[in-house]
């Protein structure tokens, strides 16, 4: 939600380019209050910060980056170049199925209890639309899938035990289609904190 109320103040000509969420309140499933507002306005950069907040209480805060594209700059420059995996059956239709997982090198599974082990984990989701009666847009897609980094770096033999006191997701282009993934890449843990990091991808 926070991702759809600072969508609205993504100038024409801009990307999101990066969203970060501070968590530090649960958020009850009850009535909420949404406020946003613009910090910088500029040729090539946007900022804007929304908070959500319930019975007169701020639960959670969001920036958002927005900045203009342009053509890449000349030279060559080192990137990373593996292959990301991707379901063989593809899921065109817009409106949610069921999250499908991979654990390693198994195939993937609906069953979400076959991937309770300690292998590397990728999601894979059409997710539904976030308001009713409203196309659910790239960007909240990449916000709501991005949120799950802390799970899929972190679910191991005994499930995931880390809980979520922020998320930031980077892009450099808004996802294509109706599918996104996101496998873990890293996890780095000490003292009972950790910082996971994954890919988001489409097809």
């Amino acid at each position: 939600m926070l991702a759809r109320e600072l969508e609205t103040h993504c100038p024409e000509g801009f990307i999101p380019a990066r969203l970060t969420v501070d968590l530090y309140q649960p958020v009850d499933n009850a009535a909420f209050d949404l406020r946003s507002t613009v910090v910088r306005r500029g040729s090539r950069i946007t900022v804007a910060d929304a908070a959500l907040s319930q019975d007169g209480q701020q639960r959670v805060r969001a920036t958002a980056v927005f900045l203009t594209t342009g053509t890449e700059p000349p030279g060559q420059l080192w990137s990373r170049d593996e292959p990301l995996p991707v379901p063989p059956q593809e899921s065109a239709v817009p409106g949610g199925t069921p999250p499908l997982f991979k654990s390693g090198d198994r195939d993937w599974s609906e069953d979400f209890a076959a991937n309770q082990n300690a292998d590397r984990k990728i999601f894979w989701q059409n997710l539904p639309p976030l308001v009713a009666g409203e196309p659910i847009t790239g960007f909240q897609r990449a916000a709501i899938l991005g949120d799950s980094t802390n799970h899929v770096c972190h679910w191991g033999t005994e499930g995931a035990g880390y809980i979520n006191a922020d998320v930031t997701v980077a892009l450099s282009r808004l996802p294509i289609g109706c599918e996104l993934g996101l496998r873990a890449d890293n996890t780095i843990a000490s003292a009972g904190v950790s910082i996971g990091s994954a890919t988001l991808y489409d097809r």
